[in-house]
């Protein structure tokens, strides 16, 4: 079922993707926002309380809906249940525009626009930022994105799937990376005030979550990409840097297509950062979307041949 659930969910996503401001973002927004206001009291239980209700409850609710289906219509329902949730949790679409606009921009040759498009994109100030330092945050943050709304969505959901509980995984991983970047965001006066204790509880959750699939990908990374140097690089950051999860995956970037990235390029030993390595780098998502699918087809396969 996951292999389908999977195949499925990417291939809508690609045909009709979802617009940024949709009904099932802004209900998990909405949700986030209500817990924080009324849960959140400044103490280390309360962080603890606010953090597991606002990732947990959408959890329960889509088991609970998954297994109501199971029972009453049968597994052909509960499979497009799956689906369902599978295209509202992850998808290249969601973030991909953003890069193929940069992409486009540095093509032919306008850097001031890409700077705009990536000043808008990661919310920073890039109106200084030279060529090759625009191709480094585009490629970071590519890489980061797609691991969360793919690859770390992949890991949860397959793990959980296999163990009867449906798409629980990856409501849990985008809803607990959401919590985590939410209560980091820049505050306003009009928003609600997080505490420290939320913060910490949810940055420790966090990373918790992501160590197994983040070290996955890296993993994924280098089988379809440079394996010697992918590996060696994910080593010498992590005896550095050791439980930086989104430092492992950029480490293995860098090793796979042979280019630098971090601040002062620390991560990798190949090339300053160069447009081709966009290129380089959509090529390496990809077949690593292929190694995925291969795998779950071979499981599903063994599992129905057993």
């Amino acid at each position: 079922m996951s292999f389908v659930a999977i195949l499925f969910a990417l291939l809508l996503e690609q045909a009709r993707p979802l617009p940024q401001l949709n009904p099932v973002h802004n209900s998990a927004r909405n949700w986030v926002r209500w817990v924080i206001r009324n849960f959140d009291a400044g103490q280390s239980l309360h962080g603890w309380l606010a953090w597991g209700l606002a990732v947990g409850v959408p959890g329960v609710l889509v088991f609970v809906v998954h297994w109501s289906l199971v029972w009453s219509l049968g597994w052909v329902a509960a499979v497009v249940w799956n689906i369902a949730i599978l295209y509202s949790t992850l998808g290249f679409r969601q973030f991909s525009h953003h890069y193929t606009e940069i992409r486009d921009a540095l093509s032919v040759g306008n850097e001031v626009l890409a700077r705009q498009r990536l000043a808008r994109w990661m919310r920073i100030d890039a109106s200084e930022l030279p060529r090759s330092e625009i191709v480094r945050h585009v490629i970071e943050y590519s890489v980061l994105s797609a691991h969360r709304h793919v690859f770390g969505v992949f890991a949860w959901y397959s793990l959980l799937a296999a163990l009867g509980m449906g798409p629980v995984g990856a409501v849990v991983y985008r809803m607990g990376e959401y919590v985590d970047r939410y209560v980091r965001r820049p505050t306003k006066p009009s928003n609600t005030p997080v505490s420290d204790a939320l913060q910490g509880k949810a940055r420790s959750a966090w990373m918790a979550m992501d160590w197994v699939p983040a070290r996955i990908t890296a993993l994924g990374f280098a089988f379809v990409g440079s394996f010697e140097e992918a590996v060696d690089s994910w080593r010498q950051h992590e005896a550095h840097f050791p439980g930086d999860n989104d430092g492992v995956i950029l480490a293995a970037t860098a090793g796979a297509v042979n280019v630098k990235l971090g601040p002062q390029e620390h991560l990798g030993s190949g090339q300053s950062p160069q447009p081709a390595h966009l290129r380089a780098v959509v090529g390496l998502l990809w077949r690593s979307v292929v190694m995925w699918m291969v795998f779950l087809a071979l499981l599903s396969l063994a599992r129905l041949l057993g």
